[in-house]
């Protein structure tokens, strides 16, 4: 992580909590003073009281170091709506139904902004029967490739993973409207309403 907790941030989700210095040192097993330390920047808590510091203050570590506490406002989960996150570092894909905070390999991800598709990455779609044929000329390399087709209806979200040196191409049952999503290891998310 290339960030770590500040006192303003302690100071600012204790008070949202309404907790004392007292009542949070206590939980921690620290003094109010130490508490008070961390808050007026004369100090930082120890690595290992963050889990404890973030579970006390009800979010997650990564929460706890960006400052920010994410709320998912989306309770119906609108899969229309999907976020998708693909790591850097060991390629894992990761859906989310609504907004949230993820991270992987100690990064934390932002989500990927689908774009239409240029022309090196356009794909065909066909409808064949019972079935939604989705391919793409793309290249298939080792250094660059397309990763994933993912198709989106209103109550599902499918993922077909892709592999260097294989072919560029996925089935999926048709169910009507939707979005389709396909990644390029090197130019980012496309997207493409059916």
């Amino acid at each position: 992580m290339n960030n770590y907790v500040t006192g303003a941030v302690i100071k600012t989700l204790r008070e949202k909590k309404k907790m004392t210095q007292s009542q949070l040192a206590q939980q921690l097993c620290v003094s109010d003073k130490t508490i008070s330390k961390w808050e007026t920047g004369k100090g930082f808590p120890d690595i290992s009281l963050l889990e404890p510091l973030a579970k006390a203050l009800q979010l997650s570590v990564p929460e706890l170091l960006s400052g920010e506490q994410i709320i998912n406002a989306n309770k119906a989960a609108n899969i229309l709506r999907s976020s998708i996150y693909v790591c850097p570092v060991c390629g894992n894909i990761l859906h989310t139904a609504g907004k949230a905070m993820v991270s992987c390999c100690g990064i934390t991800l932002p989500p990927l902004e689908a774009e239409e598709a240029d022309e090196e990455h356009a794909i065909q779609c066909e409808n064949m029967e019972h079935e939604l044929y989705v391919a793409s000329s793309h290249d298939m390399t080792k250094q660059h490739h397309l990763s994933f087709f993912a198709y989106a209806t209103s109550n599902r979200f499918e993922m077909v993973k892709l592999y260097p040196e294989g072919n560029a191409e996925a089935r999926f049952f048709y169910r009507g409207r939707g979005i389709l999503y396909w990644y390029c290891n090197h130019h980012g998310l496309y997207c493409r309403r059916v």
